[in-house]
């Protein structure tokens, strides 16, 4: 018996936003004056930067316990199994439920539970909760079925990863573009001749970083009164570089592969540049290339949808669904993550 993933599910929102639908947006600086640029120019900027053309956002209708649910009714389809024998869910996500036109957070219950309860699961030993992690939130709930599993605790989880930022974002502040919503989610479970976890690492960095992200006012403080989602860009793009390389080395080095058997690398779709100069720089530890084809990208096109970005982008390689990529039976990959903390974390896996 191994522990892998045995069932994988996403939900893509359908409601496209082109970078385009920004033009008539009223950016501002962080003190509140105006860009001395036009709106098609930084835009144009942001597109260069961060690989994102376009992004996607939930139904008003729907909220991010709902897409969760979506998600979830595929993977568990899709790894062929019966719910009710399900031992744990765990829904890693940051902002709760926010419904359209609102801005507050709704935890209560747990999302996991509103998860469990959609899916008319009757099993009262089937534990839901809840897991705050940031953008690394989903590898961490992965690891955490994977303990479970392995110490004897479960035999079945299910690890949910969604997110709806286009409701928490200001539209004053020209980062609101980066921003998505998405679902995805997978059944971990121990079986003969499923994939293996091979190896993994996590860290927190609060020391000086715990607040590179953080609940703002609005640029607009004057209209606007709502706390939104706001962050330091160039720090985080630092500590990403520097901290992100070193973990996946470090995990790669405790699984006991070697670079060159690496196929795949499944990192946060954070931003293009940031993600491409992650893995350029890991494979410089190792005085390499960094492969043609190695990362798989769906940020153009989905933009960042936090916890979600990186089940919903290996749902769509495992299913054939993104351009130029595919992985097969027996090959090592790596998941690798950057968030909220500040939270890094990786996981070297065999498919």
């Amino acid at each position: 018996m191994t522990i892998g993933i045995t069932g994988t599910g996403s939900y893509i929102p359908p409601m496209v936003i082109a970078n385009q639908d920004f033009e008539t947006a009223e950016f501002l600086n962080s003190d509140g004056s105006p860009f001395k640029q036009k709106n098609p120019l930084i835009i144009e900027k942001f597109q260069a930067i961060t690989g994102i053309g376009e992004r996607r956002y939930v139904e008003d209708t729907l909220n991010t316990s709902d897409i969760g649910f979506l998600a979830a009714e595929k993977a568990i389809a899709n790894a062929d199994i019966d719910k009710e024998d399900l031992d744990y869910i765990i829904f890693a996500h940051n902002f709760g439920d926010v419904s359209h036109g609102q801005s507050q957070s709704d935890t209560l219950p747990s999302l996991a539970t509103r998860v469990k309860h959609h899916l008319r699961i009757k099993n009262p030993k089937c534990v839901a909760y809840d897991l705050l992690f940031g953008c690394p939130g989903w590898i961490e709930g992965v690891i955490q079925a994977h303990a479970f599993i392995k110490s004897g605790i479960a035999q079945k989880c299910l690890v949910i990863g969604a997110e709806t930022l286009s409701r928490i974002v200001d539209p004053y502040d020209r980062d609101s573009m980066i921003y998505s919503d998405g679902a995805g989610a997978t059944v971990i479970e121990a079986k003969e001749g499923v994939g293996r976890i091979l190896a993994h690492e996590s860290a927190t960095y609060t020391y000086e970083e715990a607040y590179f992200l953080f609940y703002g006012k609005s640029y607009n403080a004057t209209k606007d009164t709502t706390k939104y989602i706001k962050m330091y860009g160039r720090k985080i793009y630092e500590f990403a570089i520097t901290y992100v390389p070193q973990a996946m080395a470090s995990c790669l080095e405790k699984s006991g592969v070697g670079i060159d058997s690496v196929k795949k690398i499944f990192i946060h779709q954070a931003n293009e540049k940031m993600d491409g100069a992650i893995v350029k720089r890991f494979y410089g530890l190792y005085n390499k290339e960094m492969p043609q084809g190695i990362m798989p990208m769906n940020i153009g096109e989905l933009g960042n949808s936090s916890v979600a970005t990186i089940p919903t982008l290996f749902d769509m390689v495992r299913n054939g669904k993104l351009k130029d990529q595919q992985v097969k039976k027996g090959d090592v990959v790596i998941f690798a993550s950057v968030g909220a903390g500040m939270n890094v974390n990786a996981m070297v896996y065999s498919i």
